[in-house]
Order: C-alpha cells, then sequence, then structure tokens
C-alpha cells in the first residue's frame, strides 16, 4: 500500500465509492425510513448489514485473495457452475438490470418532472443516449477511470450530498411517525432484504476487480500490497455510505408527516428537495442522480466488458463488448423502469445467496481451501433453494411444494430458507469431497 501517494489511495477509495453509490442507493434508504417510522434504528441496522456489511465483507474477500478472486471461483468450484455463476452476476449487474437502470432512474427522477406529457419518449430516448455515451467515454479506457471518476466525478457528488443531508438535518420536514407495515412487528429482518435491492455484493466482485486493476496499473505489486489497497479503498467506501444511508433514511423518517407514504423512493426524494430546496430543489436533484448513476454505469460496463473479453479470450475486444453492452442497455433503459425492476426480481433471488454463500466461505479459505468440496456442497444446496425462489417470484413455482418449505424449513418465510442448508451441504461436502490440497490462488508478479 505504501507504493501509491495518500492522495492515490484516497482516488481509489472515492473511486469504489461512487461505483458503488448510484440512483437505487439513493432511493432506497429514504423508502425505508419513510416505512420505519419510529422503528428507524433497527430497520437501519438491517438494512446497514446487507447493503454495507455484505460488500464489506466482499471486499475484505477479495482483499484476503490478492485481487485474484475470479480466479478462486474457478478453482474452488466445479467449472461450469462457477462460469455459469460469473456469466449470470455479469449480466445482472451489467447490461441486462443494473446498467439499464441507472439511466431509467436518472431520467425519471431527475428529468421527467421538467417536462410535459408529450414530450415523455423522446426526451428519454434523447437523454439515455446521452447518458450511456458520457458513460462509454468514462470507461473506454480504464488506465484513466481512476482519475476520471475518483477525482472528478465524485467529490462533485459528495458536494451535492452533504448540502441535502446539512439542510435535512438542520430543518427536518416534520416528525417521526409510528412504523408501518412489516417494519411494525419485523423492523430488522424487513431491513436486511431491503439491502438486497443495492445489488452491492453483486458489483464488490466487479468493482473490487476493477481497483486491483487500477492499483497494478499504477506500479502497486504483489499480493499482500494489491490486497491492503483494495481493503483500504473498501472501507473508504463503506464510511461514505453508510453516513449517507443513515442521512437519507432520517430524511424519509421526517417526511411521513408532510408527505404521507409515498409509492417509492424517487417520488418521496424528488417531492422531499422540492420543499427543502424550493424551485431549485429538483435541479439539485436532478444533478445528484445524474452523477450517481453515471459513476456507477462507467463502472459496471467496464467490469462486464473486461469479464466478458477475458472469458471470450479477446476474441471479442474490450472497445467493442464496451459499445455492444451500452447500446444494449439503451434500449433497455428506454422499457421502462418498473418492467426492469420486476424482471431483475427472479435473477437477484436466485444468485444472492450463491454470492452470499461464496463470500463467507471464501474468507475462511486459508483454513478450507483445500477442501473445494466445502464450497461446493454448501454452492449446491443453496442453489436448489434459491432457485425455488427464483421460480416462484417468476410466477413459476408450485403452491404445494412452498408451502411444505414454508412449515418446515427455517426462514423460508423471509426468503432465507437457503441458510440452513447451505450449512448442511458444507458439512457434507466437507466429509464427502475430496481432501487433496489445492493452492490458494495469488496474485500476479510483476
Amino acid at each position: 500500500m505504501n507504493q501509491l501517494k495518500k492522495s492515490e489511495l484516497l482516488a481509489l477509495g472515492l473511486m469504489m465509492f461512487s461505483i458503488f453509490f448510484g440512483a437505487g442507493n439513493l432511493i432506497f434508504p429514504p423508502a425505508l425510513g419513510q416505512a420505519a417510522g419510529d422503528h428507524l434504528g433497527i430497520a437501519m441496522a438491517g438494512f446497514l448489514a446487507t447493503g454495507v456489511g455484505l460488500p464489506l465483507l466482499g471486499v475484505v474477500a477479495i482483499a484476503l485473495a490478492g485481487g485474484r478472486y475470479i480466479e478462486l471461483i474457478h478453482s474452488r468450484m466445479y467449472p461450469w457452475f462457477a462460469t455459469a455463476l460469473l456469466v449470470i452476476l455479469y449480466l445482472v449487474i451489467g447490461p441486462f438490470f443494473a446498467m439499464p437502470r441507472t439511466g431509467a432512474v436518472s431520467f425519471e427522477i431527475g428529468i421527467r418532472p421538467f417536462l410535459d406529457a408529450g414530450s415523455i419518449t423522446l426526451g428519454q430516448a434523447v437523454y439515455t443516449a446521452l447518458f450511456f455515451g458520457a458513460a462509454y467515454y468514462l470507461a473506454l479506457n480504464p488506465s484513466k477511470l481512476m482519475d476520471r471518476v475518483g477525482k472528478m466525478l465524485t467529490p462533485l457528488l459528495l458536494v451535492f450530498l452533504v448540502v441535502l443531508i446539512a439542510r435535512t438535518l438542520i430543518s427536518p420536514l416534520g416528525p417521526v411517525l409510528d412504523a408501518a407495515g412489516a417494519y411494525v412487528a419485523t423492523p430488522f429482518s424487513q431491513g436486511f432484504q431491503d439491502g438486497y435491492q443495492t445489488m452491492d455484493l453483486l458489483a464488490t466482485i466487479a468493482i473490487g476487480t476493477i481497483v486491483v486493476n487500477a492499483a497494478r496499473m499504477r506500479g502497486v505489486q504483489g499480493t499482500r500490497a494489491l490486497g491492503e489497497v483494495t481493503l483500504f479503498s473498501g472501507l473508504i467506501s463503506v464510511v461514505l455510505m453508510s453516513a449517507i444511508y443513515l442521512s437519507l433514511s432520517y430524511l424519509g423518517a421526517t417526511s411521513a408527516a408532510v408527505l404521507g407514504h409515498s409509492e417509492n423512493g424517487g417520488q418521496l426524494l424528488a417531492a422531499a428537495v422540492g420543499i427543502l430546496f424550493g424551485p431549485w430543489g429538483n435541479v439539485l436533484l436532478a444533478v445528484i442522480i445524474a452523477l450517481a448513476c453515471l459513476t456507477t454505469c462507467c463502472g459496471i460496463t467496464s467490469g462486464a466488458a473486461w469479464f466478458f473479453n477475458k472469458l471470450l479470450k479477446n476474441r471479442i475486444s474490450y472497445e467493442r463488448l464496451l459499445l455492444f453492452f451500452l447500446l444494449f442497455s439503451f434500449a433497455v433503459s428506454n422499457v421502462g423502469l418498473t418492467q426492469i425492476i420486476a424482471l431483475a426480481v427472479p435473477f437477484l433471488l436466485l444468485i444472492y445467496p450463491l454470492v452470499i454463500v461464496f463470500v463467507v466461505l471464501s474468507l475462511f479459505d486459508g483454513i478450507i481451501g483445500s477442501r473445494p468440496g466445502i464450497y461446493r456442497g454448501a454452492l449446491l444446496a443453496t442453489l436448489v433453494f434459491s432457485a425455488i425462489d427464483a421460480l416462484s417470484a417468476a410466477g413459476l413455482g408450485l403452491p404445494a411444494i412452498t408451502g411444505v418449505l414454508s412449515e418446515y424449513v427455517p426462514f423460508y418465510g423471509i426468503q432465507m430458507g437457503w441458510l440452513v442448508p447451505a450449512v448442511i451441504g458444507a458439512v457434507v461436502g466437507g466429509v464427502l469431497g475430496s481432501t487433496v490440497k489445492e493452492p490458494i490462488v495469488e496474485a500476479e508478479k510483476g
């Protein structure tokens, strides 16, 4: 880590934060705060556990692997399983859902309020074309991504967020009301599930890889040095995200008395900012949303293009993949935000538990790495239950099966029915699996 200047380390941390922190991160905490009301503290504890805690665990796992995390995944899992998991992961956080969502969300919240009904379709097409064009420019040269994102865009984003948060703390919209909905009886578990919607754990693998590559381009070498840089950047990122999440959730909690219960966090945030800042409130919000979405989009686009370039053994260049993904995302983003979010749910229920299980196990890879059967047993057991949840969310589930699982499988009712089977699968896989020692993947030298 001492191979980089302090300013370069800070820029790496800000880059990681800016890629993590997209429009979804701005929307979900206010909505949670409004519904959680006087149970805000415990609900946010659950949200931070999944929205911040799990991504931090992912960063730690990447650091322990010296940045060679994708290689670690391949070495600990069946080759077909590892490839399928990573392909789905990069498609979900890339051109299928997360990338189009950045363009759609930034338009819906930041631009649409300024347009009349007759110009919305054309306005969205023009805006998203400019948006994804800018993302292409930023992600085209990954060696300059740290400078362009970490040093230029992120400080500007933070200035806008500080102004919004300060105004919220100085002049709250109203008193905090009673909790509503699921937050009345189970605020922690509901907040825990809400944290999944950020997709940040899934993005950790791609973002951690970007940080490692940026550090290598700055001359950092060796597993330990790369791990330290990644971990330091992750700590900067999660501290900033936690502070902003807590502040935005407080904004939501103090808004219910004035705004009632909004349909979604986007509407809530737009209305609250309008009240706090007057006519210029929507302009400020538009800038915040555009910057948050743009930095996220260029980061995950770069990660997805890099992954598929390696997977296809350079048969399709990074630049062409980048262009294809952004053109595809442009088309999907114009389908509509509601449709994008709805389609993403089954995929998230399928892949999120698998990534959680692998990340947790990889934290102990120094102990269990010689027994890949532990990984394989846990992940195969998890896959059975996550696939059932995904099919149910897609409307293809069997009520009889879900009824039995709800009655006999612990935590199934809160979409964590995979937890106990994962533990059992790890134990069975460890007992039945091979005991031949496999080396821990290390970072490249030089």
